[in-house]
């Protein structure tokens, strides 16, 4: 068995790489953290100065934690970034290395694609029950509907992944 440093480096993923750009994720990143220490942050001051707090913010902040979390999940897969064994993953011949690269985002890609469907279900119910937050009071479907969004960005990001790891010799 090899050590950890004879372990070939993990390619880096590019731009030319892949058919969407990998920016998207960086800047929605971006803007979810800048969004949520904005609220925070006003949240802290309002309280700090008025002893009360926004009521929205604690509902919006953890919208905001999901729709980061989901966008990470993209960014990880796009960048070949995800949680593996690399004991498994990255030993033994480079063509079991390969099936077993391709069976990883194969698989991931399915178990996304299904949450997508599964979800969306349930932004539909939100919408056909006019569903409302217990926060704030409003529409469920504007939180829900980033789950099955993002599943198919998630889905979408892993199939690239598969066809990725076809081509590499």
């Amino acid at each position: 068995m090899s050590s950890p440093a004879e372990l070939p480096p993990e390619p880096n993923v590019t731009d030319e790489q892949t058919l969407v750009p990998l920016k998207i994720e960086d800047w929605l990143t971006v803007i979810s953290m800048a969004l949520l220490a904005l609220i925070t942050f006003a949240n802290v001051l309002v309280r700090y100065f008025t002893n009360q707090s926004f009521a929205w913010t604690e509902e919006f902040s953890i919208f905001l934690m999901i729709v980061l979390a989901l966008v990470a999940g993209s960014a990880s897969v796009a960048r070949n970034r995800q949680i593996r064994i690399e004991y498994f993953a990255d030993s033994g011949p480079e063509a079991r290395q390969r099936a077993l690269a391709r069976f990883g985002a194969f698989m991931m890609f399915l178990l996304f694609a299904l949450m997508a469907v599964l979800s969306s279900r349930i932004v539909w119910d939100h919408i056909k029950y006019d569903e409302t937050s217990p926060g704030i009071g409003v529409p469920m479907w504007w939180y829900s509907i980033w789950l099955p969004v993002m599943s198919v960005a998630i889905a979408g990001r892993a199939l690239g992944l598969f066809i990725r790891r076809g081509r590499a010799t």
